[in-house]
């Protein structure tokens, strides 16, 4: 019988296991490097909180993994980041797929964004611009379109923050040139804004509460009466 020959890996790290560590390491250094832009990501949960105690909506959109971050950010204020409460009112402009291909072939796809806003918006709402690059050119078209509108505005971007930073009212810069990595540290942002929203306008005390008022939402609220 043939004898075995040990396994020379038998006791070292493997190729993809390397690579995994390295990765997670450099995804703990960015999202820690991102603590420096909280001042940037306060003032812009301020500004979304400012919205919706006026009765007003955030709406986000972005493209590709944007898309994504886009769409869970709004469905944990829709339905629910950490605990019951009432819904808040957000709405991502990437799940209607009839509007965004009509618009696409009708007025091209830099229209996709800027043309459902202009329906969906009003003045006081709160729109929240993902785009790992800042140069998105149908992200851009939307966010100029929202500052004509009496729209404030919030950017996400990567590290240089692109065309986008000179157009929002706030822009959080992920200190990154690595896509992954910034769409990384956005989910991560759009979190904490989820966070800050849920306990500011249901503190755990009025979140439990199931009575018809805490169910119609924020007074003025487009939940309420």
């Amino acid at each position: 019988m043939k004898r075995r020959t040990p396994d020379s890996s038998v006791g070292k790290r493997s190729f993809p296991t390397l690579i995994i560590s390295a990765q997670l390491r450099e995804s703990s250094r960015v999202l820690a490097a991102t603590a420096g832009q909280a001042p940037e990501i306060a003032r812009a949960a301020s500004i979304l909180l400012a919205a919706l105690r006026k009765g007003r909506r955030i709406i986000t959109f972005g493209n590709g993994g944007s898309a994504c971050d886009a769409q869970n950010f709004a469905a944990e204020l829709v339905g629910r980041y950490a605990r019951n409460r009432p819904p808040i009112d957000a709405v991502a402009l990437t799940v209607n797929t009839s509007n965004l291909t009509a618009i696409a072939n009708d007025f091209g796809y830099e229209e996709v964004f800027r043309r459902q806003l202009a329906a969906l918006g009003r003045a006081g709402d709160a729109a929240v611009a993902i785009s790992t690059s800042g140069d998105s050119p149908n992200v851009l078209l939307a966010v100029s379109a929202a500052r004509r509108m009496g729209i404030r505005t919030i950017g996400l971007a990567g590290a240089r923050g692109g065309k986008l930073k000179a157009l929002v009212d706030v822009c959080v810069r992920v200190p990154s040139d690595t896509v992954a990595r910034i769409q990384e540290a956005h989910i991560t942002i759009l979190q904490i804004w989820a966070s800050i929203i849920e306990d500011a306008l249901y503190p755990i005390s009025r979140a439990s509460h199931t009575g018809r008022r805490a169910l119609r939402g924020p007074a003025g609220s487009r939940n309420s009466p």
